[in-house]
């Protein structure tokens, strides 16, 4: 018998909430549906310690980030938190990220993705792997990441760019060809096109390199940093980025 994974879904938009029902469970997704109020989301995790809470981050009584930290206080409970917000800045991401969100999502969106993001993060946990940190999904490792370096999670090139290192932490020969496979791989998943893409992870870099936190640049990219070269290309930073956290998860399976 295939176990469900079970998903706490509290949202107040009737047409969100009905596609959810009818595609979820095609994924292997078990919904609980919870109305919009922090305090009920609250008491329906304790009660069933749901895999997954994907909650809206401002909602009445209690917002998402004074949920997470009740929550997180009780070490028996271990759901992951989706947020869900219709807009979101840098001040908020990092506090939402600091608060133990596993991912962030800005309306709209469609509700394949989520569904998407919620069974690849399922699967990574359930890898028999012996740490903590490895066993930490590879798209949280790569959002804070790329959180720290400075680019804002409200721009197309930021999911673009997150989903990228994902599939080339997985496959690192996919970006020796970044042009006729991952671009056309990341454009077919956001329903867009391989040009749009190439641009978008471009401007997200230049804003990284224009506004981004110099310290978590120079750490990365520290020959690019300070050499007249300027910012990496986009597979240069790709690769730098799933490079490093191939080499982290190596070294922790070895230990």
């Amino acid at each position: 018998m295939i176990t469900k994974i079970k998903v706490c879904i509290s949202d107040d938009e009737n047409d969100f909430l009905e596609g959810i029902s009818k595609l979820f469970p095609k994924y292997g997704l078990s919904c609980n549906f919870v109305i919009k109020d922090g305090l009920k989301v609250i008491q329906d995790i304790e009660n069933g310690n749901p895999d997954f809470a994907v909650i809206n981050l401002f909602m009445p009584k209690l917002d998402a980030i004074g949920v997470m930290n009740k929550i997180h206080k009780k070490h028996d409970i271990k759901t992951k938190f989706i947020i869900l917000s219709h807009f979101i800045n840098k001040t908020i991401e990092k506090e939402i990220i600091s608060s133990g969100a596993v991912f962030i999502m800005v309306k709209p969106f469609e509700i394949p993705e989520l569904a998407d993001r919620i069974v690849q993060m399922s699967k990574f946990s359930e890898q028999n792997l012996n740490t903590s940190e490895v066993k930490e999904n590879t798209e949280i490792k790569v959002t804070k990441i790329l959180h720290q370096i400075g680019i804002p999670a409200h721009i197309k090139g930021y999911h673009y760019l997150r989903n990228s290192i994902v599939e080339s932490v997985n496959n690192p020969e996919i970006v020796d060809c970044i042009t006729k496979s991952l671009y056309p791989m990341v454009a077919k998943r956001y329903k867009t096109t391989s040009s749009r893409v190439e641009r978008a992870i471009r401007h997200a870099i230049e804003i990284a390199w224009d506004r981004g936190n110099f310290d978590v640049l120079n750490n990365y990219f520290g020959y690019t940093v300070h050499s007249l070269k300027g910012k990496p290309t986009n597979s240069e930073f790709i690769a730098m980025i799933s490079d490093r956290l191939r080499l982290q998860f190596s070294k922790i399976i070895k230990a």
